[in-house]
């Protein structure tokens, strides 16, 4: 079998990285995850990744009572770079030739987000891990990874999450809560639902990149869905 799509949006939350382990970061996790990620480069799939930062420091309204919300969400923006280049590691580990950029300056440790020069990073099969959001505040990573897709002229973005797909409600609040095997965007704006940022729901819609929300606490279930398996909610334009 052939994988689905020909270039991915790797879409990560930072609690993901832990694995729910008290540690910034599993190592069983991005051994898990590294594994993969060689298994579709193999394939000849183009990743690109981006990851959140929750793990370390989630930037935003929570902070606000005592923190300027725009430094809050820097801090965040730093909070990636610093998964971005675990995931960096891990992967090099894995013979995987990588690249981080960021949105944010920080040239000593990686190289700053340039639009031309990540499409030749790609081009020259590289995973590429965009990091720093997308540079602003106020602006959540999904939104960052929705940008870059949309940027990078990705067939979808994949979605990793703790649950395996889009519900009504919180199902792990509410276990009678129902689940969509496929939903639009129009439909994701107009119930409020929370399966990720209404700014990237809106831009995803807009340009027409579906994306595609699962569990990534199964061992394979990256691969899976890149092949159309597994449980999945497909979010998509409506026709």
């Amino acid at each position: 079998m052939k994988p689905l799509y020909k270039r991915i949006m790797l879409k990560l939350s930072g609690e993901g990285l832990s694995g729910g382990e008290k540690t910034l970061v599993s190592t069983q996790v991005l051994e898990n995850l590294s594994n993969q990620i060689k298994q579709l480069v193999e394939k000849e799939l183009e990743i690109c990744l981006v990851i959140g930062g929750g793990n370390i420091f989630r930037g935003g309204k929570e902070y606000a009572t005592w923190m300027d919300r725009t430094v809050a969400d820097q801090v965040g923006m730093m909070a990636t770079v610093m998964n971005g280049l675990f995931l960096q590691e891990a992967l090099k580990n894995k013979g995987i030739d990588v690249k981080v950029v960021s949105s944010i300056n920080v040239p000593q440790v990686c190289e700053p987000y340039v639009y031309a020069k990540a499409k030749e990073h790609l081009a020259q099969k590289k995973v590429v891990i965009f990091t720093g959001g997308t540079g602003n505040s106020r602006f959540s990573t999904d939104t960052g990874a929705v940008l870059r897709a949309v940027e990078m002229e990705c067939d979808v973005v994949l979605k990793a999450t703790q649950v395996d797909g889009v519900y009504e409600m919180d199902p792990i609040k509410h276990p009678e809560a129902k689940r969509y095997d496929e939903i639009s965007f129009d439909e994701v704006l107009k119930k409020e639902l929370k399966v990720l940022d209404m700014t990237a729901a809106a831009l995803a819609g807009e340009n027409n990149l579906p994306i595609l929300v699962f569990s990534q606490e199964k061992e394979n279930a990256l691969v899976d869905v890149v092949y159309g398996k597994g449980k999945f909610t497909v979010i998509k334009k409506e026709r």
